[in-house]
């Protein structure tokens, strides 16, 4: 059976009930973990602090491995929050497949296994690039940076590669965490059609789920490395 989503119907105005709720939950996940792990900070960190420092400095790897050393303070939080954000929208739709029997809608889900969700954040990945650019070099000598270097007859071909951009980068994130799910729906309707198939079942219900963890966590890295790169692509100066 297909699961739908919970849609809801505002002044004429239909709102994807299962996205929003999820996606409200992801944020208040993210806030908890970041609250728990760094609260309190000592100069001698204990576990939990170190936890969370191995974190941020792992997302300020990636920024420092693709923008200018000088300017990694400035897009460290970015990178961070996108990352946490992906993470946990990737994991809790993963690891955790819940679905409410017997009705045929689905309330839990991964809030990156929608097409519009990812599509909204590339979207967003693209425009922020745009705009911290102009705000480091101003509109004009952004302009012919990004789009008439090194020939001005390629300014089409450049403009069209924010749009590529935007579909490369939400449709990959899409199509990995929602082929995940779909796997493990299957793997479930394996383990309950009958008491035959339950046991080979459970060791690949078992398998995916841990395997999930990884593909989750990878595509988090994946989207914040490409960001980084659109973004170093827009704030520096070729020569």
């Amino acid at each position: 059976m297909e699961e739908k989503s919970w849609i809801i119907n505002i002044a004429g105005l239909s709102f994807d009930g299962t996205i929003c709720l999820m996606t409200i939950l992801t944020c208040a996940i993210i806030f908890c973990l970041v609250y728990f792990f760094g609260r309190n900070p000592k100069m001698k960190p204990g576990r939990k602090q170190n936890a969370l420092e191995y974190l941020v400095e792992f997302i300020r790897g990636i920024v420092s491995d693709n923008v200018p050393a000088k300017e990694v303070n400035d897009y460290h939080l970015l990178a961070f929050t996108f990352f946490m954000f992906i993470l946990v929208s990737n994991l809790i739709g993963l690891v955790t497949k819940i679905t409410i029997f017997p009705s045929d809608t689905n309330f839990w889900k991964s809030p990156t296994a929608d097409p519009i969700v990812t599509m909204t954040l590339a979207l967003i990945v693209v425009l922020l690039t745009n705009y911290f650019g102009i705000k480091k070099q101003g509109f004009r000598k952004f302009f012919v940076n990004s789009y008439m270097s090194p020939v001005k007859f390629l300014t089409p071909i450049k403009i069209m590669e924010d749009f590529t951009n935007v579909l490369t980068l939400g449709l990959r994130l899409y199509g990995n965490i929602y082929a995940g799910e779909v796997l493990l729906t299957l793997i479930a309707s394996l383990g309950t059609s009958s008491k035959f198939t339950f046991l080979p079942a459970l060791p690949l219900e078992v398998i995916w789920q841990g395997f999930s963890v990884f593909i989750g966590a990878i595509q988090a890295y994946i989207f914040v490395t490409l960001t980084m790169v659109y973004l170093s692509h827009k704030i520096e100066v070729e020569e």
